[in-house]
């Protein structure tokens, strides 16, 4: 790792000194500081552009001054920091951490309590937090609200969802600011568990463009021991203010001096591809945490799934309208014969993967308690140690084993989460006695203990501490369900995967919107990959399941490019070995496209239209392209320039055919081979809810 630091400390004790600036390394970026009438207030621009009008900074806490007002600036302290870091795993072999910070201390007159504001202000943008010295006057306090502003500078154009406590699980609506209040009805969809909070409050990270193109994202990284926030928005004067997540009793958060909150960020740029590449969520995450990270490793995988999600088999074994763990004697009761966990289905999954390369196998529905699990207000709902009879582990496990691959573990909750804690010693043993080494982990449904919520404190310590315990036994977290991402992969890369968005499984549920996966990239994994299961070849669901009349909004091409536009080092091949079998010459592309990337490019983009990513493959020379693409049909225009000069490659193209549409024509694509080199320009033509996949093999 190469580092460098800089230090410059500037005190500044007059009572006339209420501001202070800094701009970012390349002199782009300014922000300003300032106390106006003793309230703290910050403002950020772009080469003379506002991004951010003057907006306000603090803290409300319970039974005591809040920290808004009556400050006093104490002292600035001003540092540079530059190193170059390498991830366990990433979009990048190297990530380069380069940024002016600027430390503001307050002193609040009355109550002599101290508040710092640290800045730091990146060349593509800037993180702040709050920071709370040991200190007399202020040692434990609990938060009640954030007063934090993002202060817009017109109607935007803003690609956002519901702000909910519980989940993030909707399709994006893009309106301008100022329509959100009309239109948030008709977002709310419903959700296992959901808790929508206001009219006009939204999610992060949300995705903004202004009338005169500057592309804006507000997101949050190092969620650690506080809450997640939303944001609330004043639509009569454009202004966002940060809203927490409470507890059951309408706490916020509950803190211990010395402490600090999450940082908040503001990613800027005229270019929207710049949005897309930035590490600022990252950068602003603590250095690995574990010596020793041999164990993890990216996955490609398949599973016993998709055949549930669309309804033609059950998690469940047999149809008893309720059954108590260690009392109901299942070999005693009827199976319902669509039990899709049972030993010799799993070997059809594990044959197909040993045959087509795949790393490991997800079996969800082998444990016992999945009869009643869902929506009950049960606390002992699984044991993560007890299989149904007709799943026998050790001959499966060993099965696998024989043929090169491993089983991976689900652990659903169903938002037990105390019950989770108390059994997760023995249940992460029993993967390591029994060869698995990555679990997907489930919180579907309302919290218990009842009244938390999926994204207050209380769940943000707890999804932390599955990670953290998790690595003691060397097991990789794939947490679906869980608070969104803030860049906690850098630190704890064992958490090798979230959902916590919409995924593919609404896809079988009626359908995402055709544009969702144009506006992801820009939003949810701005704080980091996503699980989001693709790699659907029969988008007429009815033909898995006569019951399930609903439709994939997607071409079966377009399912290909998602493996690269949709960045994760856990990627499924989510449907139906049959289906697969039917399309052989696609399913190649999902085959040699790998998980691991050297660096990335993005080639096109724009929100909520298209994007179009170029990755080049680790270790080699050789890169992958995906385009994903809205309802509208687009030609796609690239240059290959990131190739090495005077190379040769062999390109094979996989393309949406001319008469490819989402709705009624879908699975209609074409394949075609070329020779390409550096100076090759590609013009492709995108269906309606279509896209492309290219891989570009060195000769």
């Amino acid at each position: 790792m190469k580092k460098w630091t800089v230090t410059l400390v500037m005190m500044l004790w007059s009572v006339w000194m209420y501001s202070a600036e800094l701009q970012s390394p390349d002199g782009r970026f300014l922000l300003q500081f300032n106390l106006e009438d003793g309230i703290p207030v910050y403002q950020l621009s772009l080469e003379g552009q506002k991004v951010i009008d003057k907006s306000r900074l603090g803290l409300e806490i319970k039974d005591m001054k809040p920290l808004t007002g009556d400050f006093k600036l104490v002292r600035v302290d001003e540092s540079s920091f530059d190193e170059t870091w390498e991830p366990v795993w990433g979009e990048f072999k190297e990530i380069r951490n380069h940024y002016n910070e600027m430390a503001v201390t307050l002193k609040q007159d009355e109550t002599e309590r101290i508040m710092v504001v640290r800045f730091r202000l990146f060349n593509d943008g800037l993180g702040f937090r709050y920071e709370f010295p040991q200190q007399d006057s202020l040692t434990y306090f609990v938060v009640t609200d954030e007063k934090t502003q993002f202060a817009m500078t017109g109607d935007h154009t803003a690609w956002w969802i519901p702000g909910d406590y519980d989940t993030q699980e909707y399709d994006y609506t893009t309106s301008r600011l100022s329509e959100i209040r009309y239109l948030m009805k008709d977002a709310i969809s419903p959700n296992a568990s959901q808790t929508p909070f206001s009219d006009t409050g939204v999610q992060t990270a949300l995705m903004m463009k202004t009338d005169d193109e500057l592309y804006i994202n507000l997101h949050e990284a190092a969620l650690i021991n506080y809450s997640c926030m939303h944001l609330e928005l004043d639509d009569k004067n454009m202004i966002f203010e940060a809203h927490l997540t409470p507890d059951a009793i309408g706490n916020m958060a509950y803190m211990q001096t010395p402490t600090h909150t999450p940082w908040r960020t503001v990613i800027a740029s005229k270019n929207a591809g710049d949005i897309l590449l930035s590490n600022i969520t990252l950068n602003l995450n603590e250095p690995c945490a574990y010596d020793d990270v041999s164990w993890i490793k990216p996955i490609k995988y398949v599973g016993v799934w998709w055949e549930m999600i669309t309804g033609k088999s059950t998690w469940s074994y047999c149809d008893l309208p309720s059954v108590k763990l260690g009392e109901t004697d299942y070999s005693k009761v009827t199976p319902n014969g669509r039990h899709a966990a049972n030993t010799a289905n799993v070997k059809k999954y594990i044959d197909f993967a040993a045959q087509h390369g795949f790393d490991q196998v997800l079996v969800e529905g082998w444990n016992i308690g999945w009869e009643d699990w869902f929506g009950k207000s049960k606390e002992y709902v699984f044991d993560f140690l007890t299989p149904y009879p007709d799943f026998h582990l050790e001959e499966l496990r060993d099965y696998a084993k024989s043929k090169g691959v491993r089983l991976m573990m689900h652990h659903e909750t169903s938002s037990s989460v105390r019950n989770y804690e108390r059994h997760m010693d023995k249940a992460y043993q029993f993967m390591v006695d029994n060869n698995y080494n990555a679990v997907k982990s489930g919180y579907v449904g309302d919290i218990i203990p009842r009244g938390e919520h999926h994204y207050g404190q209380w769940m943000v310590d707890h999804y932390l501490y599955a990670v953290k315990k998790a690595a003691q036994y060397k097991i990789m977290v794939n947490a679906h369900e869980a608070v969104r991402p803030t860049g906690l992969c850098r630190t704890y890369p064992n958490l090798i995967g979230n959902e916590s968005a919409r995924g593919t499984e609404f896809e079988a549920f009626g359908g995402n919107k055709p544009d969702h996966t144009t506006i992801l990239p820009f939003t949810r994994l701005i704080g980091g990959p996503m699980d989001y299961t693709p790699g659907i070849f029969e988008q007429d669901i009815s033909k898995i399941n006569p019951d399930n009349d609903s439709h994939a909004n997607t071409t079966l091409a377009r399912q290909l490019a998602l493996y690269v536009t949709m960045y994760s080092p856990l990627q499924m091949a989510a449907d139906l070995p049959e289906n697969y079998n039917r399309f052989m010459d696609a399913f190649r592309f999902i085959k040699d496209v790998p998980v691991e990337w050297d660096d990335t490019k993005v080639l096109e983009a724009e929100p909520g239209d298209y994007i179009t990513y170029a990755r080049k493959e680790k270790g080699t020379g050789n890169w992958f392209v995906g385009r994903t693409n809205d309802e509208v049909a687009r030609v796609s225009k690239i240059r290959l320039d990131f190739l090495e000069p005077g190379k040769k490659y062999e390109a094979t193209i996989y393309s949406d055919a001319k008469d490819a549409h989402y709705k009624t024509n879908p699975q209609a694509y074409e394949i075609k081979q070329r020779v390409v080199t550096s100076k090759t320009k590609l013009t492709i033509k995108c269906a309606p809810g279509g896209g492309y996949a290219i891989s570009i093999i060195e000769k």
